[in-house]
């Protein structure tokens, strides 16, 4: 069985030959990770491979000019102008979100502020790269967390906290904001499809709805604001017969029936530590309608714990969700450079040596 057959059996809630498996890293561990292995610091390819990775990202790269010039001190994203600064911590550093120079724009300032084009794109590649990759059976998606993502990605350009509130008030400006970029995204991800559908499995969403603790906006808000606009997104891969799966973090299994009732097939994260969240849980409550993708936390053993409490966590985890059907095994979010390079490794062999079927 080839990763694209199994993929897609375990999206369905079938059992495959064994669970798909995921990978998803920062920087620092990634790149130990190659080290262990022996590998290019660019092979990317050669690490999945070790990995027994079975997913694959395709995208049209943006071919456009650079709409928002740089900054001093600053990395700007020159298609959306959304500005990060680097932070230093005990086991390396990342590019935090900041300035945030729609935090304060009304409508003008937002109708003003400069956007791409569908036409930006090439879609000739995305076609070529596509086939190149399903040619060799891995699982292919179009789409990843950021797709369709109203909070956080208005939020790193706004603030979270004033998207929130252009929710709660329907702020015209705000919402102008959310709609110019659900728009485009949705005229793009059409156009991938059109080109490039006989070549692509599923479509990846995202949108962030839970804290540890619990819902961060209540249900009527969500179906609201957020549900609508996620439907189209919904409604545009089913139109090309392609499975949608839904990122979500924290505790967002509130939002699981909706998701069932949109055509949403298959969830990811899945913090085991968040509030009804447990694997257990999820497979009981909601696995009669949706796959699951996740469940191996970047917060639990494999950063704290040893390759003993790795492997006892991974294999309790596989033991709950694979029957059945309808698990694919991935970190809950981007594995951390505070994780130890043996505790990765860990996790991945416990799958490759529990994670097949009888």
């Amino acid at each position: 069985m080839d990763s694209s057959e199994r993929v897609l059996l375990t999206l369905n809630r079938q059992e495959a030959d064994r669970v798909p498996i995921n990978y998803s890293a920062n920087p620092g561990i990634d790149a130990r990770l190659k080290a262990h292995f022996g590998l290019a610091t660019d092979d990317h390819e050669g690490l999945r491979r070790r990995l027994c990775v079975d997913f694959r990202e395709v995208r049209a790269g943006y071919i456009g000019d650079r709409l928002h010039e740089p900054v001093t001190d600053r990395r700007v994203d020159p298609v959306w102008g959304r500005r990060t600064r680097w932070i230093e911590h005990d086991s390396g550093g990342y590019w935090d979100f900041c300035d945030f120079p729609l935090r304060d724009a009304d409508e003008a300032a937002i109708a003003a502020w400069p956007s791409p084009s569908a036409d930006d794109y090439d879609y000739a590649s995305l076609v070529s790269q596509a086939a190149r990759l399903r040619a060799t059976g891995v699982a292919t998606h179009l789409g990843n967390p950021g797709l369709g993502d109203i909070i956080n990605s208005n939020g790193m350009i706004r603030t979270m906290e004033q998207v929130l509130v252009d929710l709660i008030t329907d702020d015209a400006a705000g919402l102008a904001l959310v709609d110019r970029k659900v728009e485009h995204e949705l005229a793009v991800t059409r156009r991938c499809l059109e080109v490039a559908a006989d070549h692509i499995d599923f479509v990846w969403l995202g949108e962030d709805l839970g804290t540890q603790k619990g819902p961060l906006i209540g249900l009527d808000l969500y179906r609201r604001h957020i549900r609508p606009r996620h439907q189209r997104y919904v409604d545009l891969a089913t139109e090309f017969g392609k499975p949608v799966m839904i990122h979500t973090c924290g505790s967002s299994s509130w939002a699981y029936d909706d998701f069932i009732e949109m055509g949403i097939g298959a969830v990811d994260t899945l913090q085991p530590e968040a509030m009804d969240m447990s694997p257990a849980f999820l497979k009981e409550r909601y696995g009669h309608g949706l796959a699951f993708h996740g469940c191996i936390s970047t917060a639990g053993p494999v950063a704290t714990g040893d390759p003993a409490d790795v492997t006892q966590i991974c294999r309790e985890t596989l033991e709950t969700m694979m029957p059945g059907g309808g698990y694919c095994f991935a970190p809950t979010h981007q594995l951390q450079d505070n994780s130890p390079t043996e505790n990765v490794v860990a996790m991945y062999d416990a799958v490759n040596q529990f994670g097949a079927y009888a």
